[in-house]
């Protein structure tokens, strides 16, 4: 029987606990006040070359289909692959105890050759496929059938060790080099990693012991990492307990990840779930995730190495992610965001029992600047700080980061915030002698503070509309709203 190929028409998206009292307390809300925003209140960027809607085209040989409420378009219509071969034909044995770090190895080879001749397509069949560290070619798509599980190998030696990231200088826990990912590329073109909601797991355990204990000698390694690569689908798959950030897309650009779950124990050290680092053109939308840090963060570089680099990230659209981390945020901008980051929407998700809420961070020498940010229509529950603008980790690189690099934070709008339960109300944090300024805040709901609650604001600027409770006067602007329009 022929191997089966994925109708990328049809990605499917398991969200799993949809939480739908936070609707009904929202509607009710919305019912009782009447606020109402509508699409002239928000300044929209041209993304992929439109605004508004767009059809799907992640497709395989079919029709597009409308999904206007879909930023995935941008990848186009991939072609169906011609090649279509499974592991076991390279060896692969998936009982869950033999190593198949030399048969993914070797099909990868195989593929490779197919790259111009129709592509190739490496499904992966139910069972337990235990690997080390494997790359991906061009024209490519790992597909996981049900039930298939791709298990990251406990022996350290099979996560080598790589050079640095040109934009970080050094690996992100230690001086040096850092693990490869689990599943990695370099420079490459349409890339799909797909299937019928298989799991990679990277048995993180290990790792996370080695991090706490102290006895890590070289950075973690991400679960998945494309870098320099151009046309990528990530979706319809569940990925679970990466040793480090779980999937980071860095110098890439048309990246679209639609309909993952993530998941890690919520102690689980910097088991981020999405970060999008120093890449352009990027969608990512309806994923449910927990983790032990953000859900999403978007990124661009460390201090002096990112500045140098001066690879921005931009043009990012996140909606409809679900999820709760204890630790971190929903989602967050920064800290590395040296290389500068923009035009970026935020929408539609749904945050409980976290730390934090919606997170902007920055610091002393990390220059960049981070402008003209959406982040709209978001509901929390039992989310301590809703709102969030952090500085001062004294987290830098190396003794050359120079104190004088200010980040720059101008045009950050936020809109059609309901925050049920919060502790604290928002703290916002800039730089003596830096800028952050043109903040709007608008249809901003906390309930449930203490009455003494009150907004923590230092050198910023900005205005307000329809805030409860009452804002810092740094952001009252004496009744003027005009940086909300």
């Amino acid at each position: 029987m022929e191997p089966e190929r994925p109708n990328y028409g049809a990605i499917m998206v398991h969200l799993k606990k949809p939480y739908w009292v936070f609707l009904i307390l929202l509607f009710t809300f919305v019912a009782v006040l009447t606020f109402q925003i509508s699409t002239k209140d928000i300044l929209p960027f041209q993304f992929f070359g439109v605004t508004g809607s767009r059809k799907t085209s992640v497709t395989s040989g079919s029709d597009p289909v409308p999904d206007p409420g879909s930023c995935a378009g941008l990848l186009g219509e991939f072609p169906e692959r011609k090649h279509v071969m499974s592991i076991k034909e390279f060896g692969g044995v998936g009982d869950g105890k033999t190593s198949n770090t030399a048969a993914f190895w070797k099909a990868i080879v195989h593929m490779q050759r197919l790259s111009n001749k129709g592509g190739g397509q490496l499904n992966v069949p139910k069972g337990k496929w235990l690997t080390g560290s494997f790359n991906l070619t061009s024209n490519f798509t790992l597909f996981l059938e049900d039930g298939a599980v791709i298990l990251g190998s406990q022996d350290p030696k099979e996560w080598p060790v790589v050079e640095p990231l040109p934009s970080y200088g050094r690996g992100r826990e230690r001086l040096g080099g850092r693990h490869i990912s689990l599943i990695h590329g370099d420079g490459l073109t349409n890339v799909v990693i797909t299937g019928q909601n298989g799991t990679i797991d990277g048995q993180g355990g290990m790792w996370w012991d080695l991090w706490q204990n102290r006895r890590l000698t070289h950075t973690r390694g991400h679960l998945i990492e494309l870098m320099n690569s151009h046309n990528i689908l990530i979706s319809n798959l569940t990925f679970r307990n990466s040793p480090f950030w779980t999937i980071h897309p860095i110098y890439c650009s048309n990246v679209v990840i639609k309909g993952m779950t993530i998941l890690a124990p919520l102690n689980a050290p910097n088991t981020d779930g999405i970060d999008p680092d120093s890449s352009t053109n990027v969608c990512i939308e309806d994923c449910y995730i927990e983790s032990g840090d953000d859900l999403v963060a978007v990124k661009s570089g460390w201090d002096q190495y990112g500045i140098r680099v001066a690879r921005p990230s931009s043009n990012i659209i996140v909606r409809r992610i679900s999820g709760t981390t204890p630790t971190c945020s929903g989602v967050g901008i920064g800290s590395e965001m040296s290389g500068g980051i923009s035009n970026v929407i935020i929408e539609d998700m749904n945050i409980w029992n976290s730390a934090a809420g919606v997170r902007i961070k920055t610091d002393k020498g990390r220059g960049g600047y981070i402008a003209n940010i959406t982040i709209k229509n978001i509901t929390m529950e039992r989310v301590k700080i809703p709102i969030m603008f952090s500085r001062g980790a004294n987290d830098h690189p190396d003794y050359g980061w120079d104190p004088k690099a200010i980040p720059k934070i101008k045009g950050i709008f936020i809109s059609n915030i309901m925050s049920l339960n919060s502790t604290k109300a928002p703290i916002l944090a800039g730089i003596k002698g830096g800028s952050f300024e043109g903040l709007c805040f608008k249809n901003v709901t906390l309930l449930g503070l203490a009455p003494t609650a009150a907004w923590h604001c230092e050198f910023v600027s900005g205005c307000t509309n329809a805030v409860f409770p009452l804002p810092c006067p740094q952001l009252q602007n004496n009744g003027s709203s005009a940086c909300c329009i």
